[in-house]
């Protein structure tokens, strides 16, 4: 059996639908499955079962040894939640207990740690474990996930394949119920359809102009794509950045959301809010060699292509 936390989730919902569709049903799906704003995400999913996320470990404990595979993807990541015991809670004590559990039974395990560790990218944006004792974190979400990939370097016993996914600005299906920490290209479709133009945040940055701000966006089939890759076990464990290695404006994002739904741009700018204002993100943009190294070979969706998608093909449906 595999295991997926975080299944009613985001990226963990459109993985099991990856899963399935390639025949792969034999599934342990964890979560809170209480929210009736996740429904849509699991509801038609084919699973074994489902099991909350509160009573999950005592099962996992005693159930180990039928468990082939885990995906970890369970977390807390509102990032602006600035109460770092709630994270660590989740994001660092819960990931323990499952790498212990996967380490003693030998259980292969791919955790989802997040580009969210660079801070303001002041070590560059490489996977290398050298570095990630040296990275600021700029919220206590990026400190946790951080504080839990130094934990996993350091340990002796381990899992005997495991891999640490740093996610970029991934965007895609199943994000709906995210609410303000849904993707720049969801926030900017449902804008349009309400208002007819965007607002985006102007620059306060010599270097960068307005909507010229940059980040690595990937869509969420890439990144699914990466993980079924890994998934196969041959390639080396450690920090995988999951971006495209390409980073693209804000301003392209949201033209390419107008042009989706063939609408003339309509773009302004606003001030960026002072209290985050310090801690933005001109630039982000994954080194992706170690994953090419690895043999994951296959071409991203270009910026464009997935927006296309996604806005056609899931939004404005």
């Amino acid at each position: 059996m595999i295991v997926v936390t975080g299944a009613a989730g985001f990226i963990s919902s459109f993985l099991v639908e990856q899963l399935n569709e390639s025949g792969i049903s034999n599934l342990i799906l964890v979560d809170d499955f209480s929210r009736k704003d996740k429904e849509s995400n699991h509801q038609k999913l084919r699973c074994e079962f489902k099991i909350e996320r509160s009573v999950f470990m005592d099962w996992f404990s005693s159930n180990a040894g039928s468990v082939e595979f885990v995906f970890h993807l369970g977390a807390r990541t509102d990032t602006t939640e600035m109460n770092y015991d709630i994270h660590e809670k989740l994001n660092v004590i819960y990931s323990q207990d499952i790498w212990g559990i996967c380490a003693t039974h030998n259980i292969p395990l791919i955790y989802a740690s997040s580009a969210a560790t660079y801070g303001l990218g002041e070590h560059g944006y490489e996977d290398r474990h050298e570095i990630i004792s040296k990275l600021a974190p700029l919220n206590p979400y990026g400190e946790s996930k951080n504080n839990f990939d130094k934990w996993a370097l350091k340990q002796k016993q381990a899992p005997p394949f495991w891999a640490g996914l740093k996610f970029f600005n991934v965007y895609g299906p199943n994000e709906n119920h995210k609410g303000r920490m849904a993707s720049v290209v969801y926030h900017a479709y449902h804008q349009i359809k309400k208002t007819g133009e965007m607002k985006l945040f102007g620059s306060h940055h010599k270097d960068y102009k307005d909507g010229e701000q940059l980040r690595d966006f990937i869509y969420v089939k890439d990144v699914v794509s990466i993980m079924m890759f890994l998934h196969q076990g041959n390639t080396t464990s450690g920090l995988y950045n999951v971006g495209t290695g390409k980073a693209r404006t804000f301003y392209d994002l949201v033209s390419f959301t107008f042009k989706a739904l063939n609408k003339e741009p309509k773009i302004s700018f606003i001030d960026t809010p002072i209290d985050i204002r310090d801690k933005y993100q001109y630039f982000t943009e994954a080194s992706i060699h170690k994953l090419r190294d690895a043999g994951y070979k296959k071409p991203f969706h270009s910026l464009e292509e997935g927006v296309t998608d996604y806005v056609k093909n899931y939004l404005n449906i």
